[in-house]
């Protein structure tokens, strides 16, 4: 709608409302103490953040995307590695990235510890908001562009840290364990215990015991019972093509449950307009009405007993989707949509390049 924008400060009792970063906004989720605040006040006392800038050189390879990218860096920073920071965003394959991966970018940064993450406004948001119903217009939208553009990180800005990644480098990636940061490429192998770092033995020797999981076994094959396509993570327009595109002409694996759940009321009319919905029935899947679903085990979309689900959501928490023992793997729409065709963790770019 144009509602959010660049240099704004955006707080919401919803961890995910880092999800606004992806407009140049620096956006954080609250406590309810913390709104009461804000709505009393309109302001809060904070610590100034660390500023840690995450550079992605090249551009991703098909069948990989901003959900396979952001698990990537969260597995290699860790879930607390982003403690007391705002993550920047920025290089080649960040500026390639459409406003919607942008979100998905953002939304996951609170998962790597972060309390924000933003990418520096250009071009590709510019023309995202141009013309949307709460966005300037006329002189005042050359004017806002112009300050828009003087937000942006300088050439001579000074980062507490950076950390550099190689987009041609990072495989589908999906999660083996209890946090989004126990995560691998979709071509890797679950982690010895003599892979791990010595801090982080305990979390992983639960994650084989709450997962059933074997150390150095392959991730690509493990049979899935629930497919879920959806969250504010993945929810959204693109993330539904994405999906659709692995899923058309296809159909969903004997025995496995798999629904979409668009993000919103408007994700769900666009994606009906363009044909998306029947495509998925098509193939077996249920087309649901917009919410957060699976993601949090909203309504009756909740897994039972053991159940283990590929899910486009942000969490993997033991009991996160409605079961105290069931197992959630994340990756991203079109890895769920390979998922569900085959019954079983597969490598999307098998399915796209058939």
């Amino acid at each position: 709608l144009g509602l959010t924008q660049p240099g704004m400060t955006v707080a919401c009792g919803d961890s995910h409302t880092s999800t606004h970063g992806a407009f140049g906004a620096i956006a954080f989720g609250i406590g309810t103490s913390q709104v009461r605040d804000v709505l009393a006040s309109q302001s809060l006392a904070m610590g100034k953040l660390k500023v840690r800038r995450i550079w992605v050189d090249g551009q991703l390879q098909r069948g990989v995307y901003a959900k396979d990218l952001v698990l990537h860096v969260i597995r290699t920073l860790g879930v607390k590695g982003g403690v007391g920071y705002a993550y920047e965003f920025a290089g080649p394959a960040i500026e390639a990235l459409s406003m919607e991966e942008r979100m998905t970018l953002c939304n996951m940064a609170i998962e790597g510890g972060a309390r924000c993450g933003y990418v520096n406004p250009d071009q590709v948001t510019f023309d995202y908001l141009e013309g949307r119903p709460f966005a300037p217009s006329g002189e005042a939208w050359a004017e806002a562009v112009r300050w828009w553009s003087g937000l942006a990180s300088g050439s001579d800005a000074v980062f507490d840290d950076e950390v550099r990644f190689d987009a041609a480098s990072i495989a589908p990636t999906v999660t083996w364990g209890i946090t989004p940061g126990q995560g691998i490429g979709v071509d890797e192998a679950v982690p010895t215990l003599e892979q791990t770092e010595p801090d982080e033995r305990p979390l992983a020797e639960e994650a084989y015991r709450y997962m059933d999981l074997q150390p150095g076994a392959p991730i690509a094959g493990l049979p899935v019972d629930v497919c879920f396509i959806g969250s504010c993570t993945n929810g959204r327009l693109s993330d539904l093509q994405a999906a659709a595109a692995v899923a058309k002409g296809r159909h969903v694996a004997e025995g496995i449950k798999a629904f979409v759940v668009p993000g919103s009321e408007q994700v769900a009319a666009a994606a009906e307009a363009e044909g998306l919905d029947k495509v998925f029935e098509a193939a077996g899947f249920e087309w649901r009405e917009p919410g957060c679903s699976m993601c949090l085990a909203m309504n009756p979309d909740r897994l039972e007993g053991r159940q283990i689900s590929a899910s486009s959501s942000n969490r993997n928490f033991k009991g996160r989707q409605g079961s105290a023992s069931g197992r959630t793997l994340l990756m991203s729409p079109a890895m769920v949509a390979a998922a569900a065709i085959h019954g079983r963790v597969s490598d999307v770019r098998a399915l796209l390049n058939a």
